[in-house]
């Protein structure tokens, strides 16, 4: 009777502990941990992703119109000669050409003289008429020799002026090919390169099945790897209607705000257009959304336990996307641990 009363006892004990393991099992189960999030209303946006390279609206590309002796002039900002990357104003000389024959040349003081002298005797003709003792047409002569005067002593200003390399805008040195301080240059010769480019654009090329999507006017996302933390605003400025018959795409121009000069001419960048965008709806990470043969479901917490939701979606990009039924303001989502989780599961929000 003894081995048989052993027996049973060892059986009890191996139930009791087997039944205590499934339970724990079981526990284990039903309280998956999971990190939930509040889905509050939020703005989607959906857009056309396109690329290229980013270009000065204001460039001038300056070169000598006459022979002389090159006279790199001195930054009034700094103190030293211009150089690479100096910011320049409207107006400034930043070269000086010598020639004295060219100078003497033009004779601006003669024609100077020429245009005070031609003045006065038009006042002095002008006085005459009034009371009568000259004809109208001497008049006229007079005023046709001032006028002729004025014109010779402007195009003599013109004239003397191409002997400067002045900047034609505010803007940035970006190219200054260097001479020797009074070596003689001849007419044509490249001197500097002057850009602005806080306001840039940028040639796209899209796809045929875009061109209905795409308007004037639509905001423009700018992103370059040297600047991932940053986001420049552009606009959609100019659309072609003709769709290329060999590349099925159509041509576009995007105007770019750079007030902050992060932007360089040349650097290749991302544009996100934005052509969709909808306020205070419900928007999930796209991540959280699993697909089956019933359609599109999501897992929110209700009293600890896994709710199965089918949703419906409406726009999306590459990230997001918006739920237009299935989910309510307030509910909580389920947006890690859920690969496992079954209709009713117990859960721990760890959040």
């Amino acid at each position: 009777m003894k081995p048989i009363r052993t027996l049973l006892f060892l059986l009890t004990i191996g139930t009791l502990i087997g039944c205590s393991s499934q339970t724990q099992n079981v526990e284990t189960e039903l309280s998956s941990p999971v990190s939930v999030t509040d889905i509050k209303p939020l703005t989607i946006r959906k857009f056309i992703n396109t690329s290229g390279t980013v270009y000065a609206i204001n460039e001038a590309i300056m070169n000598s119109e006459t022979l002389g002796r090159y006279n790199l002039r001195t930054n009034p900002a700094t103190g030293r000669p211009f150089k690479l990357g100096d910011q320049v104003r409207k107006g400034q000389v930043i070269i000086r050409l010598e020639n004295e024959e060219y100078e003497n040349g033009i004779a601006i003081e003669s024609k100077k003289l020429q245009l005070e002298l031609s003045e006065q005797e038009y006042q002095k003709q002008e006085s005459l008429y009034e009371k009568g003792g000259v004809t109208l047409r001497e008049l006229r002569d007079a005023e046709v020799s001032m006028t002729s005067a004025k014109y010779s002593y402007e195009t003599a200003l013109i004239q003397l002026e191409k002997m400067n390399i002045t900047a034609p805008f505010d803007g940035v040195i970006v190219e200054l090919p260097f001479y020797t301080q009074n070596i003689a240059v001849s007419s044509g010769s490249l001197m500097a390169t002057i850009m602005n480019y806080s306001d840039m654009y940028m040639g796209i090329n899209l796809p045929e099945k875009n061109l209905s999507e795409v308007k004037i006017g639509q905001e423009v996302w700018i992103t370059n790897y040297n600047i991932p933390d940053d986001t420049i605003v552009g606009t959609v400025n100019e659309l072609s209607p003709v769709v290329s018959s060999e590349t099925r795409t159509f041509q576009g121009k995007l105007l770019i705000d750079n007030p902050e000069l992060k932007l360089r001419p040349g650097m290749f960048v991302k544009a996100d257009i934005v052509v969709t965008q909808k306020d205070s709806v419900i928007v999930i990470p796209k991540d959280v959304i699993i697909s089956g043969t019933r359609g599109r479901t999501v897992f929110v917490v209700d009293r600890n336990a896994a709710r199965e939701r089918r949703i419906e979606t409406g726009i999306e990009n590459a990230e997001q996307v918006e739920v237009v039924s299935g989910l309510t303001v307030n509910d909580q989502l389920v947006t890690s641990g859920y690969e496992t989780l079954r209709n009713g599961s117990r859960v721990n929000v760890v959040r």
